[in-house]
């Protein structure tokens, strides 16, 4: 069972992996029933999870459906966190198509129910999808975040993400306009590098 205790308390997250998120067809359809109400709940709030206007339940199936399949081929992680016996997060990544970047992956999202923030359910589905990705050979790991999410930024920074690059007012959401901000983590082993 790949399901990772982090402490052991009621308030400490429990992570669950696409094995056992999808075993059970009932807890998979609550899992992604959960899902869409965290993402669309931190949407409206104004997260910077990629979308202006709160997904469809349709919309959040066919994207955890796609990780579940990536994952299950080698060419994913999916990651799911429970406070309680509640699902209250979730995190994926997904391994570059392109033949000459399948060593390098993207961390796509992560997102936490507000209900459950501050208790160190963020930093544990990425610290996860580190591992996952490390077991996975992953080399790199990259992401991109709005650069007034300044929370997430420095949990990324806290772990080992470092910026390689920046796009001043990249990104529109009505008449504001904020930074995007692009984060990577190096996972090969230390040693000789070939020049670039």
């Amino acid at each position: 069972m790949n399901t990772a205790m982090i402490g052991g308390g009621a308030d400490e997250p429990v992570l669950l992996g696409p094995e056992e998120l999808a075993s059970d067809p009932d807890r998979w359809a609550r899992f992604t029933e959960s899902a869409h109400r965290v993402l669309a709940d931190l949407v409206r709030g104004g997260a910077a999870l990629g979308w202006v206007e709160p997904p469809s339940p349709d919309e959040v199936a066919d994207l955890l459906g796609r990780a579940l399949r990536a994952a299950r081929a080698g060419d994913g992680a999916l990651r799911a966190a429970y406070v309680g016996g509640r699902p209250v997060g979730l995190g994926y990544w997904l391994r570059h198509t392109r033949p000459t970047h399948r060593p390098h992956a993207d961390l796509q999202k992560i997102a936490v129910d507000s209900a459950a923030q501050g208790l160190g359910v963020g930093r544990a589905l990425t610290a996860a999808l580190i591992a996952d990705a490390r077991r996975a050979g992953i080399e790199v790991l990259t992401l991109d975040a709005r650069g007034d999410n300044v929370h997430a930024l420095r949990l990324y920074r806290s772990l080992g993400f470092s910026e390689y690059g920046r796009l001043p007012a990249f990104v529109a959401v009505g008449e504001r306009r904020y930074d995007k901000v692009f984060r990577m983590v190096d996972l090969r082993p230390a040693g000789p590098r070939h020049p670039g």
